[in-house]
């Protein structure tokens, strides 16, 4: 399994606009962040799965070379995670057969609805992305098709609180795990994920938030959870540049950046490495 990393910021992006703090006019590409996204490969050649869709969707495919995609994972509807849907129409063209996967929370299937009827219209104008909703339930494992001569990928979604609302992460097959925009992990994602080979999880920032959990709060979680190697994403201006941040993280953490590539050990037990 491989994931790359289409975005690791929070939803202002980094650099934030108007801002004039050392990250954000850093000339490190480490500390330039698009809103927080990535792709999930289970063996060569296989369609890639899309773990949300933000407003930066289409120049991280760009920057990628648009590969093929079987579906996308939605963690929730707020307009950094979603907010790329109608990009997704060279992958959802409105013609038989050809729906768009995209696996949510019945609440997200709602918002997206109404944000976008006319992807859902009885009668589509040509060429609109049409898209095949798919509510899916927390703790229960679903399998995803990845098409003729792939195996099928088991994820589970994980519940997740986001201030006040209720969100998922995604648990792909059993190696690896996606958090993002969490402020509680329930006991039920801690059990689910315990000793997990690799852990990507949110950490805003080194302050408390209301809605998202500060860096020491992550690393409560990675602590309870004992992954062999974490990733932090979605992170802010004010977790500070990156080349100062990476080496205070304990050891098998790392700070994510856009565009990092880590190959996820299999359930066999072979090591992962980074592919830079």
């Amino acid at each position: 399994m491989k994931l790359t990393f289409l975005g690791t910021g929070t939803s202002t992006g980094v650099p934030q606009m108007r801002c004039k703090c050392p990250v954000c006019t850093s000339d490190d590409p480490h500390d330039r962040r698009l809103r927080a996204s990535a792709m999930v490969q289970t063996e060569q050649g296989a369609p890639l799965v899309l773990i949300d869709c933000g407003p930066d969707f289409r120049e991280q495919m760009l920057r990628t070379g648009c590969p093929d995609l079987a579906c996308a994972l939605l963690t929730h509807s707020h307009y950094d995670h979603v907010g790329g849907v109608d990009d997704l129409r060279p992958y959802a063209y409105s013609a038989p057969g050809s729906h768009f996967p995209l696996y949510c929370r019945e609440d997200v299937a709602g918002d997206l609805r109404a944000r976008v009827p006319y992807c859902f219209a009885e009668h589509p104008y040509p060429g609109v992305p049409q898209f095949d909703l798919r509510c899916v339930a927390p703790g229960e494992p679903f399998l995803v098709d990845l098409g003729p001569g792939f195996k099928p990928l088991e994820v589970t979604a994980l519940p997740l609180i986001h201030g006040r609302l209720p969100i998922y992460g995604y648990k792909l097959g059993d190696s690896l795990a996606y958090i993002t925009d969490a402020s509680v992990v329930p006991d039920e994602t801690i059990d689910a994920i315990r000793g997990i080979d690799t852990l990507v999880i949110n950490a805003l920032r080194h302050d408390p938030h209301m809605s998202h959990m500060n860096l020491q709060q992550a690393l409560d979680v990675i602590k309870l959870t004992a992954p062999r190697q974490t990733f932090l994403t979605h992170v802010s201006h004010q977790l500070g540049l990156y080349a100062e941040t990476e080496p205070t993280l304990p050891q098998g953490v790392s700070l994510a950046y856009d565009g990092l590539t880590i190959k996820i050990a299999s359930e066999n037990g072979n090591q992962s490495n980074i592919s830079r």
